[in-house]
Order: structure tokens, then sequence, then C-alpha cells
């Protein structure tokens, strides 16, 4: 299915990007009514259900996007077409596509960075320099503290992951043993 969630997200990046839309806004808006969806168990029996109208579907979404502030009437449209199309249930998992295709566009990539210690300003920026160089996109970052890396950091940029914690170097010398 993520093939599936992955077309829908591309094309609706596409709209996005055709109407000139606020990227980060519609992504915002999106997530907010995704966040509804997946918290509210009533409000996704209705919407995956086969034997309510699709009318009365669209009738909650709209009562939906009204309570939520929704604004861009393309967020509207985007989850009725799941809606329509029996894809609602994919609403999150494509949200999160969405988020990584406009990313992806716009040169950015997420990175989650683990140190061992809380990193100060300066090790921040230099790290962001080193992965920005190491990608050639700019870094969006989330970072958190493992105490159980001893020392070091560890970074994943989507499947590369760089593990320069000393945890990791103690692991690799062992394996090395090992093998000998």
């Amino acid at each position: 299915m993520a093939s599936v969630s992955a077309r829908y997200a591309r094309a609706f990046a596409d709209v996005i990007a055709e109407r000139k839309l606020d990227a980060g806004a519609v992504l915002v808006q999106l997530r907010s009514l995704t966040s509804l969806f997946q918290e509210s168990r009533p409000l996704r029996e209705v919407w995956e259900s086969p034997a309510i109208p699709v009318e009365q579907k669209r009738a909650l979404l709209d009562a939906l996007v009204a309570k939520a502030g929704v604004t861009e009437r393309r967020v509207r449209d985007f989850i009725a077409l799941l809606i329509d199309r029996d894809r609602i249930r994919m609403l999150p998992e494509i949200a999160d596509q969405l988020e990584s295709e406009l990313n992806n566009r716009a040169g950015r990539v997420h990175a989650e960075i683990v140190s061992a210690h809380e990193l100060g300003e300066e090790q921040r920026s230099t790290l962001l320099a080193e992965l920005a160089r190491l990608t050639g996109k700019s870094i969006l970052a989330s970072y958190a503290v493992d105490a159980g890396l001893i020392g070091g950091v560890k970074v994943q940029v989507g499947s590369t992951i760089y593990d320069g914690s000393v945890r990791g170097q103690l692991q690799r010398i062992r394996q090395q043993l090992v093998e000998s």
C-alpha cells in the first residue's frame, strides 16, 4: 500500500505546486484533520464504513473542516477524494508521504540526531553543516539524548545511519574481534 499512498501524496504535491499554494499551511491543515481522524474511533468508523452513504461522510467532513478552521478548499477536496475512493484509512500514511514529498521537492531532508548528551549551539550548527554537505540538502533536524550511547552522536537521514557513538564503535570492534 505504500506505493498507493505515495501516488496520492505525489498527486497532491503536484496540485500544491501547480496552484502555488502555501505548502506549509496545506500540510498543517491536513495534519489537523489527520489528527482528528486518528484520535476519533467513531469518525474512523463512519468514514471507513461502506454502509454509510458518501453524502453523509462528506457532510461530516464539511462540519469538521469548519470546526478545525481549515481554510484551504483543496485539503477538504483531497480528503473527500480519499473518502470517495475508499482510501481514507490511508490518510495518516499519505500525510506522512506528502510531507516527505514536499520536503524533497524543496531540497530539505529530515535528520534524527541522537547524542549522549545535549548538544550546544556550536556543535549543532557544525553537525548540520556537515550533514548538509553530505546530503546536498538543507536539514530539518530533530534532537534526542540517549546516555546509552556513552559518547558521540548517531544520525539517521532517510535510511542512512551515521553512527559516531562510542557504543557503535565498541560494537564494531567487538564484531571485528569475533570475526578474527
